[in-house]
Order: structure tokens, then sequence, then C-alpha cells
């Protein structure tokens, strides 16, 4: 089975800052493979999504997974769909707080 994936509007805006963070330091090719390299691995979990860490503890079937190590990837399972709800770069703390408006 694989799963549908879709992001959260916010998601979809962390991408976008984190591009233009790597392109205003490194340029836009590199902001540009980086940001692909993000969704790709995003777009991995639609065949196997029950990778990364549970954090129940910040909601409920959350599910939290690392990309080369500067980037967190915040995602829920629900049925058939993977739903991505955040992109958090270079450290960027994820709190209960956060998500709570994301869906």
């Amino acid at each position: 089975m694989e799963y549908r994936i879709d992001f959260h509007p916010a998601a979809e805006q962390e991408l976008a800052d984190i591009y233009e963070y790597i392109a205003d330091q490194s340029g836009a090719t590199r902001a540009w493979n980086f940001v692909s390299g993000i969704r790709d691995h995003c777009t991995e979990l639609t065949t196997f999504p029950e990778r990364g860490t549970r954090r129940d503890d910040l909601r409920p079937g959350l599910r939290i997974i690392g990309h080369r190590r500067r980037v967190s990837i915040a995602f829920s399972v629900k049925n058939d769909s993977l739903r991505i709800l955040g992109i958090f770069y270079a450290g960027r703390q994820i709190s209960a707080e956060i998500l709570e408006q994301r869906e």
C-alpha cells in the first residue's frame, strides 16, 4: 500500500523559508538541491510511513524523522494518508504549541 502525502501550508512555507535562507547564504542552486532533497525524503515516507520517532507527548500520532542532521520533519499518518506538519531547520524547536494549529 502506498500512502497519499500532502504538506500542511505551514510546512510549505517552512520549505520556502529554508530555500530563501540557504539561497542568501550559499546560492540558489545549493538551496534548490537541499530543499529538493527534503521533499524527496518526505516522498519516500509514502511506502513505509511508520518510520521516525513517535512523539505522542507533543501530539497524538506525531512522528519525527531527521534529514541530513539539519532538518527535522514532523508528520502524522492517518488511514491511507501522510501529512507533513512541519519542516524544522537548524535546531528549531518543535513544540505542541507550534503544531496545535496544524491538522
